[in-house]
Protein backbone atom coordinates (compact mmCIF):
# COMPACT_ATOMS: atom_id res chain seq x y z
CA UNK A 1 0.00 0.00 0.00
CA UNK A 2 1.35 3.44 -0.80
CA UNK A 3 2.24 5.36 2.33
CA UNK A 4 0.39 8.22 3.25
CA UNK A 5 2.42 11.25 3.45
CA UNK A 6 2.83 13.42 6.89
CA UNK A 7 0.79 17.02 6.75
CA UNK A 8 0.76 19.41 9.10
CA UNK A 9 -2.31 21.07 10.43
CA UNK A 10 -2.20 24.34 12.09
CA UNK A 11 -4.34 25.09 15.78
CA UNK A 12 -7.52 26.93 14.81
CA UNK A 13 -6.33 28.06 18.81
CA UNK A 14 -5.27 27.07 21.70
CA UNK A 15 -7.93 24.67 21.79
CA UNK A 16 -8.70 23.71 18.54
CA UNK A 17 -11.21 21.25 16.41
CA UNK A 18 -9.37 19.63 14.04
CA UNK A 19 -10.78 18.10 11.12
CA UNK A 20 -8.65 14.67 11.12
CA UNK A 21 -7.16 14.39 7.15
CA UNK A 22 -3.81 13.64 6.00
CA UNK A 23 -3.46 17.22 4.41
CA UNK A 24 -5.03 18.99 6.19
CA UNK A 25 -18.14 1.03 31.61
CA UNK A 26 -19.87 2.70 32.89
CA UNK A 27 -17.10 3.64 35.27
CA UNK A 28 -16.64 1.70 38.32
CA UNK A 29 -14.22 1.95 41.52
CA UNK A 30 -14.24 -1.28 42.09
CA UNK A 31 -12.17 -1.10 45.48
CA UNK A 32 -13.97 -3.69 47.70
CA UNK A 33 -13.26 -6.95 46.39
CA UNK A 34 -12.23 -9.62 43.30
CA UNK A 35 -15.75 -10.12 42.79
CA UNK A 36 -16.79 -6.39 41.97
CA UNK A 37 -13.78 -5.77 39.43
CA UNK A 38 -14.89 -9.16 37.93
CA UNK A 39 -18.62 -7.84 37.66
CA UNK A 40 -16.79 -4.17 35.99
CA UNK A 41 -15.29 -6.59 33.85
CA UNK A 42 -18.81 -8.39 32.64
CA UNK A 43 -20.35 -4.85 32.36
CA UNK A 44 -17.69 -3.71 30.07
CA UNK A 45 -18.14 -6.53 27.84
CA UNK A 46 -21.58 -5.56 27.17
CA UNK A 47 -25.03 -7.67 26.30
CA UNK A 48 -23.04 -11.33 26.11
CA UNK A 49 -21.00 -10.75 29.88
CA UNK A 50 -18.39 -11.86 28.79
CA UNK A 51 -14.70 -10.36 29.21
CA UNK A 52 -13.83 -7.84 26.10
CA UNK A 53 -12.28 -9.34 23.44
CA UNK A 54 -10.46 -6.30 21.14
CA UNK A 55 -8.86 -8.92 19.18
CA UNK A 56 -12.06 -9.95 17.82
CA UNK A 57 -13.27 -6.71 17.24
CA UNK A 58 -9.98 -5.16 15.35
CA UNK A 59 -9.92 -8.58 13.16
CA UNK A 60 -13.58 -7.90 12.21
CA UNK A 61 -13.21 -4.13 11.73
CA UNK A 62 -10.19 -4.07 9.65
CA UNK A 63 -10.71 -5.51 6.36
CA UNK A 64 -13.84 -3.47 6.01
CA UNK A 65 -12.02 0.07 6.06
CA UNK A 66 -9.98 1.78 3.22
CA UNK A 67 -7.61 4.44 2.42
CA UNK A 68 -8.61 7.12 0.28
CA UNK A 69 -6.15 9.72 -1.63
CA UNK A 70 -7.45 12.75 -2.50
CA UNK A 71 -5.77 14.50 -6.22
CA UNK A 72 -6.49 17.93 -6.79
CA UNK A 73 -4.70 18.82 -9.99
CA UNK A 74 -2.76 21.54 -10.64
CA UNK A 75 -4.92 24.25 -12.66
CA UNK A 76 -4.66 28.06 -13.08
CA UNK A 77 -7.05 30.30 -11.74
CA UNK A 78 -8.24 33.80 -12.18
CA UNK A 79 -7.50 36.15 -8.83
CA UNK A 80 -8.80 39.18 -8.47
CA UNK A 81 -7.50 42.13 -6.48
CA UNK A 82 -6.59 46.01 -6.24
CA UNK A 83 -3.90 48.41 -5.75
CA UNK A 84 -4.62 50.50 -2.16
CA UNK A 85 -1.87 52.98 -3.44
CA UNK A 86 -4.08 53.70 -6.97
CA UNK A 87 -7.18 53.36 -5.30
CA UNK A 88 -5.92 56.57 -2.95
CA UNK A 89 -4.79 58.27 -5.52
CA UNK A 90 -7.08 57.88 -7.77
CA UNK A 91 -10.11 58.67 -5.95
CA UNK A 92 -8.42 59.80 -2.41
CA UNK A 93 -12.04 59.46 -0.70
CA UNK A 94 -12.12 55.55 -1.55
CA UNK A 95 -15.90 56.23 -3.15
CA UNK A 96 -17.14 58.09 0.01
CA UNK A 97 -19.08 60.33 -1.99
CA UNK A 98 -20.48 57.52 -4.49
CA UNK A 99 -18.07 57.54 -6.67
CA UNK A 100 -17.26 53.64 -6.66
CA UNK A 101 -15.11 51.71 -4.23
CA UNK A 102 -11.43 52.63 -5.31
CA UNK A 103 -10.40 53.06 -8.85
CA UNK A 104 -14.11 53.75 -9.50
CA UNK A 105 -15.34 49.83 -8.49
CA UNK A 106 -12.49 48.73 -11.52
CA UNK A 107 -10.49 45.48 -10.05
CA UNK A 108 -7.35 44.24 -11.86
CA UNK A 109 -6.83 40.64 -12.52
CA UNK A 110 -4.03 38.09 -12.74
CA UNK A 111 -3.26 34.46 -13.48
CA UNK A 112 -2.48 31.90 -10.16
CA UNK A 113 -0.85 28.91 -10.99
CA UNK A 114 -2.09 26.40 -7.69
CA UNK A 115 0.14 23.10 -8.11
CA UNK A 116 -0.96 19.48 -7.45
CA UNK A 117 -2.09 18.59 -4.32
CA UNK A 118 -2.98 15.41 -2.52
CA UNK A 119 -4.72 14.95 0.65
CA UNK A 120 -5.64 11.52 2.49
CA UNK A 121 -7.99 10.19 4.83
CA UNK A 122 -10.29 6.52 5.58
CA UNK A 123 -13.41 5.67 4.72
CA UNK A 124 -15.49 2.54 5.38
CA UNK A 125 -17.38 -0.07 3.29
CA UNK A 126 -20.65 -0.75 3.99
CA UNK A 127 -21.92 -2.75 0.79
CA UNK A 128 -20.19 -5.83 -0.96
CA UNK A 129 -20.92 -3.86 -4.30
CA UNK A 130 -18.72 -1.14 -3.54
CA UNK A 131 -20.60 1.58 -1.62
CA UNK A 132 -18.13 3.86 0.94
CA UNK A 133 -18.94 5.80 3.83
CA UNK A 134 -16.32 8.46 4.69
CA UNK A 135 -16.53 12.09 5.78
CA UNK A 136 -17.43 15.22 3.23
CA UNK A 137 -13.78 16.65 3.66
CA UNK A 138 -11.96 13.73 3.11
CA UNK A 139 -13.58 13.91 -1.29
CA UNK A 140 -14.33 17.70 -1.18
CA UNK A 141 -12.62 19.49 -4.46
CA UNK A 142 -11.16 16.28 -5.48
CA UNK A 143 -10.16 15.86 -9.10
CA UNK A 144 -9.16 11.97 -8.31
CA UNK A 145 -10.32 9.83 -5.67
CA UNK A 146 -7.82 6.35 -5.18
CA UNK A 147 -9.30 3.71 -2.90
CA UNK A 148 -6.82 1.38 -1.33
CA UNK A 149 -8.49 -1.76 0.13
CA UNK A 150 -7.05 -3.41 3.34
CA UNK A 151 -5.51 -6.45 0.83
CA UNK A 152 -3.76 -3.38 -1.38
CA UNK A 153 -6.22 -3.81 -4.23
CA UNK A 154 -6.42 0.17 -5.67
CA UNK A 155 -9.65 1.30 -7.12
CA UNK A 156 -10.69 4.42 -8.71
CA UNK A 157 -13.87 6.01 -6.95
CA UNK A 158 -16.85 8.24 -7.79
CA UNK A 159 -18.80 10.66 -5.43
CA UNK A 160 -22.18 9.57 -4.99
CA UNK A 161 -22.92 12.73 -3.25
CA UNK A 162 -21.83 14.53 -0.21
CA UNK A 163 -23.40 16.63 2.30
CA UNK A 164 -21.21 19.80 4.26
CA UNK A 165 -23.47 19.91 7.13
CA UNK A 166 -23.29 16.28 8.35
CA UNK A 167 -19.88 16.03 6.83
CA UNK A 168 -20.57 12.70 5.38
CA UNK A 169 -20.19 11.31 1.53
CA UNK A 170 -21.02 8.50 -0.21
CA UNK A 171 -18.24 6.95 -2.23
CA UNK A 172 -18.45 4.26 -5.08
CA UNK A 173 -16.09 2.12 -7.06
CA UNK A 174 -16.50 -0.88 -9.01
CA UNK A 175 -15.92 -3.90 -7.69
CA UNK A 176 -17.84 -6.88 -6.14
CA UNK A 177 -17.83 -9.16 -2.76
CA UNK A 178 -16.38 -6.49 -0.63
CA UNK A 179 -15.78 -7.18 2.77
CA UNK A 180 -18.95 -4.87 4.21
CA UNK A 181 -18.81 -4.13 7.69
CA UNK A 182 -21.97 -4.96 9.34
CA UNK A 183 -23.93 -1.60 10.87
CA UNK A 184 -24.91 -1.47 14.61
CA UNK A 185 -27.55 1.16 16.08
CA UNK A 186 -25.40 3.68 17.32
CA UNK A 187 -28.61 4.96 19.57
CA UNK A 188 -28.21 1.39 21.80
CA UNK A 189 -24.53 2.04 22.24
CA UNK A 190 -23.72 2.93 26.00
CA UNK A 191 -21.54 5.55 28.04
CA UNK A 192 -18.55 3.72 29.25
CA UNK A 193 -18.71 0.93 26.35
CA UNK A 194 -15.56 0.11 25.39
CA UNK A 195 -14.89 1.14 21.11
CA UNK A 196 -11.74 0.78 18.72
CA UNK A 197 -11.18 3.34 16.04
CA UNK A 198 -9.78 1.89 13.09
CA UNK A 199 -8.21 3.97 9.83
CA UNK A 200 -5.11 5.37 8.68
CA UNK A 201 -3.31 8.04 10.95
CA UNK A 202 -0.39 9.83 10.55
CA UNK A 203 0.99 7.79 7.52
CA UNK A 204 0.16 4.57 9.26
CA UNK A 205 -1.95 2.51 7.41
CA UNK A 206 -4.85 0.15 8.85
CA UNK A 207 -4.38 0.99 12.65
CA UNK A 208 -6.48 0.28 15.80
CA UNK A 209 -6.82 2.45 18.59
CA UNK A 210 -9.28 1.40 21.87
CA UNK A 211 -10.72 3.98 24.17
CA UNK A 212 -14.62 3.91 25.61
CA UNK A 213 -17.24 6.16 24.98
CA UNK A 214 -16.91 9.05 26.67
CA UNK A 215 -20.45 10.93 25.91
CA UNK A 216 -23.45 10.77 23.77
CA UNK A 217 -25.24 13.39 21.72
CA UNK A 218 -22.06 15.64 21.60
CA UNK A 219 -22.78 19.24 20.42
CA UNK A 220 -19.38 19.94 18.31
CA UNK A 221 -18.55 21.64 15.05
CA UNK A 222 -19.85 24.90 13.26
CA UNK A 223 -23.18 26.88 14.02
CA UNK A 224 -25.46 25.08 10.94
CA UNK A 225 -23.94 21.72 11.02
CA UNK A 226 -26.02 18.50 12.20
CA UNK A 227 -23.78 17.80 15.26
CA UNK A 228 -24.83 15.01 17.61
CA UNK A 229 -21.26 13.33 18.37
CA UNK A 230 -20.47 10.51 20.11
CA UNK A 231 -17.30 11.29 22.31
CA UNK A 232 -14.55 8.72 22.72
CA UNK A 233 -11.04 8.51 24.55
CA UNK A 234 -9.80 6.15 21.50
CA UNK A 235 -6.57 7.70 19.86
CA UNK A 236 -7.75 9.59 16.56
CA UNK A 237 -5.51 11.60 14.89
CA UNK A 238 -5.49 12.82 11.23
CA UNK A 239 -5.71 10.35 8.62
CA UNK A 240 -8.57 8.65 10.52
CA UNK A 241 -11.34 11.11 8.97
CA UNK A 242 -13.84 8.81 7.42
CA UNK A 243 -12.54 6.06 9.51
CA UNK A 244 -14.77 3.39 11.87
CA UNK A 245 -15.63 3.26 15.33
CA UNK A 246 -16.69 -0.16 16.31
CA UNK A 247 -18.32 -2.06 19.24
CA UNK A 248 -16.71 -4.88 20.61
CA UNK A 249 -18.31 -7.30 17.74
CA UNK A 250 -16.46 -4.95 15.63
CA UNK A 251 -19.83 -3.57 14.31
CA UNK A 252 -19.39 0.26 13.03
CA UNK A 253 -21.32 2.71 15.08
CA UNK A 254 -20.08 5.71 13.96
CA UNK A 255 -18.01 7.48 11.60
CA UNK A 256 -14.70 9.16 12.76
CA UNK A 257 -14.90 12.80 12.05
CA UNK A 258 -12.98 15.32 14.29
CA UNK A 259 -10.35 15.71 17.30
CA UNK A 260 -10.68 18.17 20.13
CA UNK A 261 -7.07 19.04 21.18
CA UNK A 262 -4.76 21.58 22.25
CA UNK A 263 -2.12 20.34 20.05
CA UNK A 264 -3.81 19.56 16.98
CA UNK A 265 -2.90 15.57 17.19
CA UNK A 266 -4.45 13.55 19.87
CA UNK A 267 -3.98 14.82 23.37
CA UNK A 268 -7.98 15.54 23.94
CA UNK A 269 -10.94 13.65 22.62
CA UNK A 270 -12.57 12.18 19.44
CA UNK A 271 -15.57 12.47 17.72
CA UNK A 272 -17.69 10.31 15.45
CA UNK A 273 -20.86 10.39 13.76
CA UNK A 274 -23.44 8.17 14.89
CA UNK A 275 -24.16 5.76 12.26
CA UNK A 276 -28.45 6.58 12.76
CA UNK A 277 -27.56 9.62 11.01
CA UNK A 278 -24.89 8.25 8.79
CA UNK A 279 -27.69 5.77 7.87
CA UNK A 280 -30.29 8.61 6.50
CA UNK A 281 -27.45 10.37 4.95
CA UNK A 282 -26.53 6.86 2.48
CA UNK A 283 -30.22 6.51 1.98
CA UNK A 284 -30.85 10.06 0.86
CA UNK A 285 -28.03 10.21 -0.98
CA UNK A 286 -28.62 7.44 -2.76
CA UNK A 287 -32.35 8.10 -4.02
CA UNK A 288 -32.36 11.55 -4.11
CA UNK A 289 -28.23 12.71 -4.59
CA UNK A 290 -28.25 15.28 -1.92
CA UNK A 291 -29.74 14.93 1.94
CA UNK A 292 -33.27 15.75 2.38
CA UNK A 293 -33.03 18.18 5.93
CA UNK A 294 -35.69 18.39 8.43
CA UNK A 295 -35.99 21.54 10.47
CA UNK A 296 -38.48 22.37 13.46
CA UNK A 297 -37.81 25.57 12.96
CA UNK A 298 -36.41 26.89 15.83
CA UNK A 299 -33.21 28.61 17.47
CA UNK A 300 -31.89 27.70 21.49
CA UNK A 301 -30.01 25.92 23.96
CA UNK A 302 -30.02 24.10 26.53
CA UNK A 303 -31.94 24.97 29.67
CA UNK A 304 -28.77 24.47 32.33
CA UNK A 305 -27.05 26.81 29.54
CA UNK A 306 -29.90 29.20 29.36
CA UNK A 307 -30.27 29.25 33.27
CA UNK A 308 -26.19 29.87 33.66
CA UNK A 309 -26.70 32.68 31.38
CA UNK A 310 -29.65 34.80 33.10
CA UNK A 311 -27.63 33.79 36.58
CA UNK A 312 -24.64 35.62 35.53
CA UNK A 313 -26.93 38.73 34.88
CA UNK A 314 -28.39 38.30 38.54
CA UNK A 315 -31.59 36.95 36.85
CA UNK A 316 -33.51 34.20 38.38
CA UNK A 317 -35.19 31.60 36.21
CA UNK A 318 -37.44 28.93 37.16
CA UNK A 319 -38.51 27.15 34.46
CA UNK A 320 -39.64 24.47 35.95
CA UNK A 321 -37.07 21.94 34.83
CA UNK A 322 -33.34 21.80 34.26
CA UNK A 323 -33.73 19.90 31.31
CA UNK A 324 -34.45 20.19 28.08
CA UNK A 325 -34.47 22.78 25.28
CA UNK A 326 -35.34 26.30 25.99
CA UNK A 327 -36.82 28.24 22.99
CA UNK A 328 -35.08 31.71 21.87
CA UNK A 329 -36.65 32.19 18.65
CA UNK A 330 -39.34 30.61 16.78
CA UNK A 331 -38.53 31.01 12.96
CA UNK A 332 -41.35 32.71 11.36
CA UNK A 333 -43.46 30.06 8.93
CA UNK A 334 -41.64 27.45 10.49
CA UNK A 335 -42.65 23.91 11.75
CA UNK A 336 -42.87 25.49 15.23
CA UNK A 337 -44.45 28.50 13.94
CA UNK A 338 -47.30 26.59 12.31
CA UNK A 339 -47.82 24.35 15.99
CA UNK A 340 -48.14 27.23 18.12
CA UNK A 341 -44.66 27.14 19.63
CA UNK A 342 -43.51 30.66 21.37
CA UNK A 343 -40.02 31.98 22.72
CA UNK A 344 -40.13 30.91 26.30
CA UNK A 345 -41.57 26.82 25.56
CA UNK A 346 -39.41 24.73 26.94
CA UNK A 347 -38.94 21.25 24.95
CA UNK A 348 -38.51 17.90 26.63
CA UNK A 349 -40.11 15.28 24.60
CA UNK A 350 -40.12 14.38 20.89
CA UNK A 351 -41.88 11.79 19.55
CA UNK A 352 -42.16 10.23 23.72
CA UNK A 353 -38.70 10.45 24.23
CA UNK A 354 -36.46 12.40 26.69
CA UNK A 355 -34.48 15.39 25.80
CA UNK A 356 -32.28 16.41 27.62
CA UNK A 357 -30.04 18.26 25.49
CA UNK A 358 -29.65 19.82 22.32
CA UNK A 359 -27.33 16.97 20.78
CA UNK A 360 -30.21 14.54 21.47
CA UNK A 361 -32.77 16.57 19.67
CA UNK A 362 -29.99 17.14 16.44
CA UNK A 363 -29.82 13.30 16.64
CA UNK A 364 -33.94 12.63 16.34
CA UNK A 365 -34.49 15.33 13.94
CA UNK A 366 -31.44 14.75 11.63
CA UNK A 367 -33.41 11.47 11.10
CA UNK A 368 -36.11 12.70 9.47
CA UNK A 369 -37.44 14.43 6.54
CA UNK A 370 -39.71 16.92 5.32
CA UNK A 371 -43.05 15.85 5.28
CA UNK A 372 -42.38 14.27 8.58
CA UNK A 373 -44.96 14.55 11.46
CA UNK A 374 -43.54 14.41 15.09
CA UNK A 375 -45.16 14.98 18.21
CA UNK A 376 -43.42 17.63 20.60
CA UNK A 377 -43.56 17.86 24.44
CA UNK A 378 -43.41 21.12 26.20
CA UNK A 379 -43.37 23.01 29.33
CA UNK A 380 -44.73 26.64 28.96
CA UNK A 381 -45.30 28.46 32.36
CA UNK A 382 -44.09 25.32 33.65
CA UNK A 383 -47.50 23.56 32.44
CA UNK A 384 -46.76 20.70 30.08
CA UNK A 385 -48.39 20.74 26.39
CA UNK A 386 -47.94 18.70 23.38
CA UNK A 387 -48.11 19.70 19.76
CA UNK A 388 -47.98 17.67 16.24
CA UNK A 389 -45.63 19.18 13.83
CA UNK A 390 -45.18 18.78 10.40
CA UNK A 391 -41.13 19.29 9.66
CA UNK A 392 -39.93 21.36 6.80
CA UNK A 393 -37.22 21.68 4.95
CA UNK A 394 -34.80 24.64 4.09
CA UNK A 395 -37.40 26.56 1.41
CA UNK A 396 -39.84 26.19 4.06
CA UNK A 397 -42.02 23.88 2.64
CA UNK A 398 -42.38 19.41 2.25
CA UNK A 399 -41.72 19.05 -1.09
CA UNK A 400 -38.53 16.87 -1.95
CA UNK A 401 -35.09 18.90 -2.85
CA UNK A 402 -33.34 17.51 -5.67
CA UNK A 403 -29.67 17.67 -6.39
CA UNK A 404 -29.80 19.99 -9.55
CA UNK A 405 -27.55 22.13 -11.23
CA UNK A 406 -28.74 24.54 -8.34
CA UNK A 407 -26.49 23.03 -6.02
CA UNK A 408 -23.40 24.77 -8.14
CA UNK A 409 -24.14 27.99 -6.39
CA UNK A 410 -23.30 27.01 -3.11
CA UNK A 411 -26.58 28.72 -1.30
CA UNK A 412 -29.76 27.83 0.52
CA UNK A 413 -32.74 29.99 0.12
CA UNK A 414 -36.36 30.33 0.36
CA UNK A 415 -39.22 32.75 -0.24
CA UNK A 416 -39.61 36.02 2.01
CA UNK A 417 -41.85 35.85 4.32
CA UNK A 418 -44.77 37.94 5.21
CA UNK A 419 -42.94 40.19 7.05
CA UNK A 420 -40.48 40.64 5.06
CA UNK A 421 -42.68 41.87 1.85
CA UNK A 422 -44.16 44.28 4.16
CA UNK A 423 -41.00 45.40 5.82
CA UNK A 424 -38.92 45.78 2.09
CA UNK A 425 -42.35 46.45 0.45
CA UNK A 426 -41.81 43.72 -2.34
CA UNK A 427 -44.16 41.30 -3.25
CA UNK A 428 -41.88 38.18 -3.90
CA UNK A 429 -38.37 37.19 -3.72
CA UNK A 430 -35.70 34.63 -2.27
CA UNK A 431 -33.60 35.05 0.75
CA UNK A 432 -30.42 33.48 0.79
CA UNK A 433 -30.22 31.95 3.84
CA UNK A 434 -26.33 30.43 3.79
CA UNK A 435 -23.67 30.83 1.90
CA UNK A 436 -21.34 27.31 1.75
CA UNK A 437 -19.50 28.12 -1.55
CA UNK A 438 -20.11 27.86 -4.62
CA UNK A 439 -20.47 30.30 -7.40
CA UNK A 440 -22.35 32.46 -5.70
CA UNK A 441 -19.78 33.20 -2.87
CA UNK A 442 -16.89 33.86 -5.99
CA UNK A 443 -19.35 36.09 -6.91
CA UNK A 444 -19.85 38.05 -3.35
CA UNK A 445 -23.31 37.15 -3.33
CA UNK A 446 -23.81 37.33 1.24
CA UNK A 447 -25.85 35.57 3.46
CA UNK A 448 -29.26 37.65 3.72
CA UNK A 449 -29.53 38.91 0.23
CA UNK A 450 -32.78 38.97 -1.56
CA UNK A 451 -33.04 37.29 -4.81
CA UNK A 452 -36.07 39.02 -7.01
CA UNK A 453 -34.43 38.36 -10.24
CA UNK A 454 -32.31 36.37 -12.72
CA UNK A 455 -31.63 36.89 -16.16
CA UNK A 456 -34.69 39.29 -15.83
CA UNK A 457 -36.78 36.20 -14.94
CA UNK A 458 -39.07 37.02 -11.30
CA UNK A 459 -37.98 34.72 -8.50
CA UNK A 460 -40.79 33.92 -6.75
CA UNK A 461 -39.74 29.92 -5.89
CA UNK A 462 -36.75 27.53 -5.71
CA UNK A 463 -38.27 25.99 -8.71
CA UNK A 464 -37.62 29.08 -10.43
CA UNK A 465 -34.08 29.45 -9.50
CA UNK A 466 -33.70 25.81 -10.74
CA UNK A 467 -35.00 26.47 -13.75
CA UNK A 468 -32.73 29.77 -14.69
CA UNK A 469 -29.59 27.72 -13.62
CA UNK A 470 -30.82 24.79 -15.82
CA UNK A 471 -31.34 27.67 -19.04
CA UNK A 472 -28.13 29.46 -18.31
CA UNK A 473 -26.04 25.94 -18.10
CA UNK A 474 -26.86 25.21 -21.55
CA UNK A 475 -26.63 28.87 -22.84
CA UNK A 476 -23.02 30.34 -24.27
CA UNK A 477 -22.26 32.68 -21.88
CA UNK A 478 -23.17 30.61 -18.90
CA UNK A 479 -23.77 33.40 -16.89
CA UNK A 480 -26.20 34.59 -14.13
CA UNK A 481 -27.26 38.77 -14.01
CA UNK A 482 -28.83 38.10 -10.42
CA UNK A 483 -30.36 41.54 -9.35
CA UNK A 484 -32.15 41.70 -5.67
CA UNK A 485 -32.05 43.81 -2.41
CA UNK A 486 -30.10 43.33 0.50
CA UNK A 487 -31.52 43.44 4.00
CA UNK A 488 -31.05 46.91 4.61
CA UNK A 489 -33.32 47.37 1.49
CA UNK A 490 -30.71 48.90 -0.93
CA UNK A 491 -31.23 47.35 -4.05
CA UNK A 492 -27.52 45.53 -5.73
CA UNK A 493 -26.94 42.87 -8.54
CA UNK A 494 -24.08 40.18 -9.18
CA UNK A 495 -22.75 38.26 -11.80
CA UNK A 496 -22.47 35.02 -11.40
CA UNK A 497 -20.36 32.97 -13.84
CA UNK A 498 -21.54 29.23 -14.05
CA UNK A 499 -18.61 27.72 -15.81
CA UNK A 500 -14.95 26.59 -14.54
CA UNK A 501 -11.95 28.77 -15.01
Amino acid sequence: MNKIANYVVSGLSLVSIVFSVAAFNKACAATQNVAQVSQVAEVQAGPAAQPVDLTYAADKALPSVVYIKNTQNAKTQTVEYSDPFEDFFSDPFGGFFGRGQGNNGRRRQYQQQVPKRQAAGSGVIISTDGYIVTNNHVVDGADELTVTLNDNKEYSARIIGADKTTDLALVKIDAKSLPAIVIANSDAVRVGEWVLAVGNPLGLNNTVTAGIVSAKARTMGEPGTVSSMIQTDAAINQGNSGGALVNTRGELIGINAMIYSQTGSNIGYGFAIPTSIMNKVVDDLKQYGTVQRALIGIQGTDVNTYVDMQKEQDKEVDLGTMEGIYVAKVIEDGAAADAGLKEGDVIVAIDGQKITKFGELTNIVAQKRPGDKVTISYLRDKKQHKATLTLKNEQGNTKVVKNADVDVLGIDVRPVTDSQKKQLEISYGLEVLKVSGGKMKDAGVPKGFIIQRVNSQPMKTFDDLQNAVKEASNSKDQMLVVNGLFPTGKRGGFVVYLQNE
